[in-house]
């Protein structure tokens, strides 16, 4: 049997797989260069249950918070300064 623990999770899990089973998900996984635990975090990831939609804007700052997004990139100081860069970068034409 296989075990798969996640390092990155606030909570480490291991399961036990049927060595087939690890055989294929471990094939799976380096097929698409990743480990098996990222993998298997991949699939359970993607099994989950959809959220609910998102019906105003506190809504999707409480997600956002929530996703670990709000303050993720400390190197941007003015975020509309940034978005006119990202802007005129876009529609600049690149030869």
């Amino acid at each position: 049997m296989a075990e798969i623990a996640s390092k990155e999770s606030v909570m480490s899990q291991s399961i036990e797989l049927p060595d087939d089973l690890a055989e294929v998900l471990t094939e799976e996984a380096a097929r698409r260069g990743m480990s098996l635990p990222e993998y298997a975090v991949y699939l359970l990831m993607s099994a989950r249950p959809p959220l609910p939609p998102v019906r105003n804007g506190a809504e999707l700052v409480a997600y956002w918070e929530s996703e670990g997004l709000i303050g993720s990139r400390p190197d941007i100081a003015d975020s509309q300064v940034e978005a006119r860069r990202l802007r005129g970068e876009s529609q600049s034409p690149r030869y």
